[in-house]
């Protein structure tokens, strides 16, 4: 193959890779693992602009949960890359060959989505109205406080009450 044929095909195959891995914009980056954790975040959330805070706090919560989890994220980065993934066909993928990685892409997207880490007794809540599932709503929804109401408004019994019988 000659030189600048393959030049292009290098050039392609670097437009393709940048646009399937959606890097989030104006988030500053410490740290290469942070960078890549922003870059799956990104890829998974179907998001280009996430919180810089709720992803260092959610980065970290995660990090204390899964051992070797910058590693991970960084080895699901290459084989997205060089296996061609999107985020539409990676967690059956991962699945489907059962992937020790599989459980990354869920955990980051509970994590985003929810603003949990975890599950069961090692849950953390991370966020609740920065979480995603609230953004994407908040134009028409409200996350619900502790109470809907003035204080007190709890306590008080429904007017009518229920009918028996």
């Amino acid at each position: 193959m000659d030189h600048p044929r393959r030049t292009l095909l290098k050039a392609l195959l670097g437009a393709w890779t940048a646009a399937q891995i959606p890097f989030a914009l104006a988030a500053p980056i410490d740290n290469p693992a942070q960078g890549d954790f922003l870059a799956l975040s990104a890829l998974i959330a179907g998001q280009q602009a996430l919180d810089a805070g709720l992803a260092a706090a959610l980065q970290q919560a995660l990090s204390d949960l899964h051992p070797g989890f910058a590693d991970q994220v960084s080895q699901l980065l290459a084989l997205i890359e060089s296996r061609h993934l999107d985020a539409a066909t990676l967690q059956s993928t991962l699945d489907t060959e059962q992937s020790p990685l599989a459980a990354i892409p869920r955990a980051i997207a509970r994590g985003w989505f929810m603003g949990i880490a975890g599950s069961g007794t090692q849950a953390r809540c991370i966020a609740y109205e920065q979480a995603l599932n609230a953004q994407m709503v908040s134009d028409v929804l409200q996350p619900p406080s502790y109470a809907l109401g003035a204080y007190g408004s709890w306590s008080a019994k429904p007017a009518g009450g229920i009918a028996h019988g």
